[in-house]
């Protein structure tokens, strides 16, 4: 009995404690809460200060977002820290950050690609080395940029799949874009025959390409012979288009080799066919033309003999 009767005065009194704590603390959590919704206040203001100044500086959607709520999302935790304070929890704040850095340790092991990515399209976005509806080349696709997030790279090739690229793979990879720019030039591979007067086929192709579609007047074309090929002298002609899209590089190309065959034909200007020698061996390498010609001769030589019949 006697020891129930303890246990009951020991729950009372600590439940008068705790009343009596709980009055003295009411000034305190009548300060929290009011500094709470301060905070809450504060960081909501300044974060909408900050949506109206970054975009002055950042056209990245996804950027602006990103700073924007990592400017609340810090100020928030500095506000709870303080109430905590005000709450003389100053060793629950401790304990607080002591597992904050171990949890951010450990998260940043267990999703350090995510983490890469992440950081990747940070370093993009700032440094703008591409933009939407650009056309690029990288990790073997070729197409346009759809879209530009943190985490991925939205890309529409030509043939018309969508290839989401991790950011840290276009990042840690080089990256040719055609749209810079805004111009490109044309290398277009042709071959004429050893009889021609390579002056005059120069003379020829300029003046075809001079009205090409999408040509940039300013720059000159240039054709350049590079090669003794097997059955002609090859050479390139170069000319500069302005690009904004994949279909401009092609439809130039295109009306490049219209225009050049079309005064071939006029000039009387011959693009030779592949030439190519068969030579059949057989019997341990004796050629075909040679055995032929031994069956022919053995032939010729049975119907000589005497008592032929002719």
């Amino acid at each position: 009995m006697n020891s129930i009767n303890n246990a009951v005065e020991l729950l009372i009194s600590k439940l008068d404690k705790w009343g009596r704590d709980l009055i003295l603390m009411l000034p305190n959590l009548l300060i929290a809460l009011i500094l709470l919704l301060l905070i809450f206040y504060v960081a909501s203001l300044i974060r909408n200060i900050v949506d109206k100044l970054i975009v002055r500086f950042s056209h990245s959607p996804a950027l602006n977002n990103l700073v924007s709520n990592l400017v609340y999302i810090v100020l928030l935790l500095f506000g709870f820290m303080l109430v905590l304070s005000v709450l003389n929890l100053t060793n629950v704040v401790v304990s607080l950050l002591a597992g904050v850095g171990i949890v951010g340790l450990a998260l940043g092991f267990a999703f350090q690609d995510i983490a890469a990515n992440f950081i990747s399209g940070i370093i993009i976005a700032v440094q703008k080395p591409f933009r939407v509806g650009d056309m690029i080349e990288t990790n073997d696709y070729d197409g346009v940029i759809e879209r530009i997030t943190l985490r991925t790279i939205d890309i529409r090739q030509v043939t018309g799949e969508l290839v989401k690229l991790p950011n840290k793979m276009v990042f840690e990879n080089p990256v040719t874009n055609f749209s810079v720019r805004g111009t490109r030039r044309v290398d277009l591979s042709v071959g004429v025959s050893y009889a021609e007067d390579l002056e005059q086929v120069q003379k020829v192709v300029i003046n075809a390409l001079q009205d090409v579609k999408n040509r940039v007047n300013t720059r000159d074309i240039e054709v350049m012979y590079y090669e003794f090929g097997d059955s002609s002298i090859n050479f390139k002609a170069r000319f500069w288009i302005t690009y904004s899209r994949q279909v401009d590089y092609v439809s130039a190309k295109s009306d490049a080799i219209i225009k050049i065959k079309r005064a071939f034909d006029e000039a009387d200007i011959l693009i030779p066919f592949p030439i190519r020698t068969l030579d059949f061996a057989i019997k341990g390498g004796e050629k075909l033309n040679e055995q032929l010609e031994a069956v022919q001769q053995e032939t010729t030589k049975n119907n000589e003999l005497p008592g032929r019949d002719s």
